[in-house]
């Protein structure tokens, strides 16, 4: 796979926008690794997708990963301890009181240990966007990024998660005001954002809850959705619009460039592709979604899953390195 810089990619996405000609693209969280692609040129061998319905995955191609028989899943993590987690969490908390960020997105490695290569889980996980790359990750994303259709632009940020099986699960999530706020912050960013390339920029739905469905039952997810109007050109220049939003306000956090400082100083390890955005344009729309729910391979061909959570001034610690444990799972049932 060949792989590029942020300038090129801004370049070559310009120019089959303007073309309108479709492509694929992955683009990691620091955008110093992108990968461009015209949709018919994308190897299944090197790079499998399924993005809210458009795929590469051919007829056949998942015979032995999915249907009756499968084996059971096997799934054992390793998170870091709750005295690791403390001293990132501290770093954050005290730049906030400090007033240099409002909302932190706080993320972890943790290492996994399971029966299912990357492949596998491709092909067996239930999610509206996916995306495995040989050797590397595998991405099973319930977060839209940004979508692209009949001159709108539209976001749909995602902030607070809870365990579905709690009583008055949808309540409490509501009520919280930790996840309140946090929410509310992340919905200002983003407009902010958005006015930065559209205008009449608008929160049409403001926190509304999904469920989400992994190995170990379900959670409730709560995202609102914001919409702006773009020039009637936009494609022509769609590589500058997207680098323009990245990377995306719901994994950084407020004000955005300090707080990717703090969390340069806090987090222990490097994102890489995790929290970056993937996508296609079908060369008249655009639909995108953020890299989260992250399963990578390293060098060594073990397994670690990257996942983490925003944190503000009425954060808990142990609350948030719970809901960054429970996280860490795999939407297979």
């Amino acid at each position: 796979m060949k792989f590029c810089n942020r300038t090129e990619a801004v370049c070559r996405m310009n120019l089959l926008g303007a073309e309108r000609r479709p492509f694929l693209f992955v683009v990691d969280y620091k955008q110093d690794c992108v990968f461009v692609e015209e949709t018919d040129r994308v190897d299944p061998a090197e790079l499998l997708y399924n993005l809210d319905g458009l795929t590469n995955v051919e007829e056949g191609m998942c015979a032995g990963f999915t249907g009756n028989g499968s084996p059971v899943v096997q799934w054992e993590t390793f998170p870091i301890s709750l005295e690791a987690y403390a001293d990132s969490f501290r770093k954050v908390i005290s730049h906030i009181r400090a007033g240099n960020s409002y909302l932190t997105n706080l993320t972890c490695l943790t290492p996994v240990r399971s029966n299912l290569s990357l492949l596998e889980v491709f092909y067996r996980s239930e999610a509206r966007y996916k995306l495995w790359m040989k050797d590397r990750f595998v991405v099973f994303s319930p977060e839209i990024f940004v979508k692209i259709q009949d001159g709108f632009i539209y976001s749909y940020p995602m902030k607070g998660t809870i365990d579905a099986t709690l009583p008055d699960a949808h309540r409490q999530i509501l009520d919280d005001p930790k996840e309140t706020a946090e929410h509310a912050t992340i919905v200002d960013l983003i407009r902010n954002d958005l006015s930065r390339v559209a205008t009449e920029v608008e929160v049409t739905r403001y926190r509304y809850i999904d469920e989400l469905q992994t190995h170990r039952g379900a959670l409730l997810q709560v995202s609102s959705e914001i919409r702006g109007r773009l020039a009637s050109d936009w494609q022509a220049g769609v590589g500058e619009l997207l680098f323009h939003l990245l990377p995306a306000g719901s994994i950084t956090g407020a004000p955005k460039k300090k707080t990717m400082d703090i969390i340069e100083e806090a987090e222990t390890y490097e994102r890489g592709f995790y929290t970056g955005v993937m996508g296609y344009f079908d060369g008249s729309s655009l639909n995108s979604a953020v890299m989260i729910r992250f399963l990578e391979q390293l060098a060594d061909g073990s397994l670690v899953f990257k996942s983490g959570g925003g944190i503000t001034a009425k954060s808990d610690l142990s609350s948030e390195y719970n809901e960054m444990k429970q996280k860490v799972y795999v939407p297979i049932y």
